[in-house]
């Protein structure tokens, strides 16, 4: 991560803390590593995010219904499922620093190096050539931006090799050969590559016939393939339909790091949708689209996703990829899209003897169904959403503003309610008016400083709307709406104020993008 990166993820940080949107769990007691408590503000967005999802996921689709299956599951799940076998991470510890990571994260690291020298190169062309530059060209003919691939895909080959082999020898030895330093203290000290289980275990009171050992479930995915039949029995589902669940999940992480982005305690968003089998990859295929499509009516940005092909596919899968976005620390994983053929359907009929097969009443025969998955992390998209517009403006006037550009429906506070003065019955006036909205919209009500510093307060956590009420209002009965990011305003009626504020932060203005 770059210094700027660097800079801007601790902006966020801060920023987060102090408007109330993510705080250091246990803090009065020195924190918890990687673990953060969701603030007033933050707990707001967070729940706007999960409602956009559930709406576009389930409401918008007539084959996709909701579940909300139990943390604690029996325990022969995660035999079936091959996560006590094969849930593991490579690591790596640095002998000087004492730091362990990820193997395969320290080379992924060094590949988005050699990529952002790319990125380079064709900047600096852009920049000599203007508006004759092309980039296709460019890339295809320049010396040095093809040795720099010619690079990255060897390294890749061998990296996926080694994953795929559980070769932790040769992950060893490609750091070794690549020169990677400890991020830290830039020593190249390395113990051996290892695995390590990332299932967190705890003691149920007793179990009939079994060990009383459990696990908090590593994913939301199994909770939804064990109520297979329930679902589709209770639902009369037919084939294709999915089950989508929001829920925690819980990984033992040593390097839980960059803020919110990998944490040991962490909410996804998931959808497994059963098909035929013979047709997942077109539904495969069908959700990549789709997915990407939900992601960009946020207003991110294009160039800030990209999809990113699975170098080691999982052991259920035979297609899987990533959309990633641009994080400040750079491309990473935010949503994984899988085909995860019927491996967990087929794994659960073996350990349980129960069959979990749909019955074709147009073919007259029964089949195991094949699934494809989508997966994101809940946390990862608040990040993603908060490092995306949090902005630093320079204004007309030379002052300075920081402001938190949210899309209105997924803001944390709707409008604030603020009179010009605090006499002349304006305040009153206010008062009046927030109790007209808040049945309608989450709203603050702001007395306190001068107005212009009660709007740079609300510029900071996001809050797309402001109502003034000033003494023409107790004339006209009119009030101002001043927009967050233009900061123009507008002068509407009380009557219709409810109204045109639910139109502008209405969840149909991002559905119907979809």
């Amino acid at each position: 991560m770059s210094q700027s990166e660097d800079n801007l993820l601790k902006k966020i940080i801060g920023h987060a803390k102090e408007y109330g949107f993510i705080y250091p769990s246990s803090e009065i007691y020195d924190g918890l590593s990687a673990t953060y408590d969701y603030g007033p503000n933050g707990v707001e967005l967070k729940n706007h995010l999960k409602r956009y999802w559930w709406e576009a996921m389930v409401q918008a689709n007539q084959n996709i219904v909701g579940l909300d299956a139990a943390i604690f599951m029996h325990p022969t799940i995660w035999k079936a499922s091959g996560h006590i076998d094969a849930f593991n991470d490579p690591l790596i510890d640095n002998k000087d620093s004492k730091k362990r990571y990820r193997a395969d994260v320290l080379i992924e690291d060094y590949l988005t190096k050699i990529e952002n020298k790319i990125a380079k190169e064709e900047s600096k062309a852009a920049k000599r050539f203007g508006e004759d530059f092309d980039l296709d060209q460019f890339r295809s003919t320049n010396p040095r931006v093809l040795a720099y691939k010619e690079k990255i895909n060897a390294i890749t080959q061998r990296l996926k090799e080694a994953l795929e082999q559980s070769a932790l020898k040769d992950l060893k030895s490609l750091i070794e050969e690549l020169g990677i330093a400890d991020p830290v203290s830039g020593s190249k000290n390395w113990t051996d590559v290892r695995q390590f289980n990332l299932m967190f275990s705890t003691e149920l009171g007793s179990l009939s016939g079994a060990s009383n050992k459990i696990y908090l479930r590593p994913e939301t995915a199994q909770g939804i393939f064990v109520n297979f039949l329930n679902v589709q029995k209770s639902g009369r589902m037919r084939i294709p339909f999915g089950i989508a669940q929001i829920g925690k999940a819980f990984r033992n992480e040593i390097i839980a790091r960059q803020f919110i982005f990998r944490m040991r305690e962490f909410e996804q968003m998931e959808m497994q949708y059963f098909v035929k089998p013979g047709e997942e990859l077109d539904w495969y295929q069908h959700w990549k689209e789709k997915r990407m499509k939900w992601h960009q009516t946020l207003g991110l940005g294009q160039d800030n996703y990209r999809f990113h092909d699975h170098l080691n596919l999982a052991h259920y899968a035979n297609a899987a990829c990533d959309i990633e976005y641009q994080f400040p620390m750079g491309f990473k994983e935010l949503e994984g899209i899988h085909s995860r053929t019927d491996f967990d359907l087929k794994a659960h009929e073996q350990h349980s003897g129960k069959k979990l097969q749909f019955f074709d009443p147009i073919e007259n025969k029964s089949y195991v169904p094949f699934v494809i998955e989508t997966s994101i992390g809940l946390d990862r998209l608040f990040l993603a959403l908060l490092s995306n517009c949090y902005t630093e403006e320079t204004l007309a006037d030379g002052s300075q503003r920081t402001v938190v550009k949210l899309p209105a429906p997924l803001a944390p506070i709707k409008a604030a309610i603020l009179p010009l003065v605090n006499k002349d019955g304006l305040s009153e006036k206010a008062q009046e008016l927030f109790e007209q909205l808040k049945f309608h919209l989450l709203c603050q009500y702001d007395s306190k400083d001068a107005i212009g510093r009660r709007y740079r307060r609300q510029d900071a956590i996001g809050t797309p709307y402001c109502v003034t009420v000033d003494h023409q209002t107790l004339e006209d009965n009119t009030v101002t709406i001043r927009d967050r990011d233009s900061m123009e305003q507008e002068r509407v009626s009380v009557t219709s104020l409810t109204s045109v504020l639910q139109e502008k932060c209405s969840m149909v203005q991002l559905l119907k993008q979809l």
